[in-house]
């Protein structure tokens, strides 16, 4: 007789898995049920690695979702993403998937450096939907219409790769080794071709309420550009938090950041 073998998605090539199970790595609650969820997005070059840590700081209630970019980690194969339009549409898209869907709860959107123009975007599609998001978290950027772009030209690597040596020195080691180098570069490239092309003149004012986080010695993104961010929101409804540290200060600062956010997703 023949035998009937069960294929799981997780087990299936990452182009074939159903959206939500590709661009998401869900840290699920340690409470019986979820109340609410925070998705939160990596900078240029970053992974949902970056999140892995969080759920340690979180309420049992609170489940995580790290997005998932195409191009990098289990999803390697794939081909990066250069635009914003694409990109944004996909995470909505997968995020409203009625196989999988991840809004029906109440929903807070994190975002760090690139990720913060991409979660705005998001938060502009959810809206567009009639499902607005609980917040919007943007970290370590300047407001779209106040941000400059990196100018680095296309092909120089060398460039791009002292920019992102210039932001910190959050895990820029690996490019110093051959192999991880090249497997690392596609997907920097294309962040920053993606976050080079974003430059909308008049961004949408968002309904979502709105806080901003920086690291005090952020050279990339100063106080004006990011408290730009109020101007996206309706009055009354931004707050602007700094901490100590460069553009990567979520990394030494994530306790404290992290118990920030959760006073403003209850």
């Amino acid at each position: 007789m023949a035998s009937t073998q069960l294929t799981t998605a997780a087990a299936l090539p990452a182009s074939r898995r159903p959206p939500a199970d590709r661009w998401f790595r869900v840290h699920r609650c340690r409470a019986p049920r979820a109340a609410r969820r925070l998705l939160c997005f990596p900078h240029a070059g970053g992974t949902a690695h970056l999140f892995h840590g969080w759920p340690a700081h979180l309420p049992d209630d609170v489940e995580l979702l790290a997005v998932r970019y195409p191009g990098r980690q289990d999803r390697l194969a794939e081909r990066c993403i250069e635009d914003m339009t694409e990109l944004a549409d996909a995470v909505t898209d997968a995020l409203t998937d009625t196989r999988a869907p991840y809004t029906d709860l109440p929903l807070a959107l994190f975002g760090h450096s690139m990720g913060s123009a991409v979660a705005y975007e998001v938060a502009l599609r959810l809206e567009a939907r009639g499902l607005r998001p609980a917040q919007l978290l943007v970290s370590g950027r300047a407001a779209p219409h106040r941000a400059l772009p990196p100018g680095v030209r296309d092909g120089d690597d060398e460039a791009l790769l002292a920019t992102v040596r210039g932001l910190g020195d959050h895990q820029t080691e690996v490019y110093d080794i051959p192999e991880l180098r090249e497997l690392l570069l596609p997907a920097l490239r294309a962040d920053y071709r993606l976050i080079e092309t974003y430059r909308p003149d008049r961004p949408l004012p968002l309904r979502t309420p709105v806080t901003a986080y920086t690291g005090r010695d952020d050279t990339s993104c100063p106080a004006p550009s990011v408290g730009a961010w109020a101007e996206l929101t309706e009055p009354g409804r931004f707050a602007l938090r700094s901490f100590p540290g460069d553009h990567f200060y979520l990394v030494p600062r994530e306790a404290e950041l992290v118990a920030d956010i959760v006073t403003r997703i209850r």
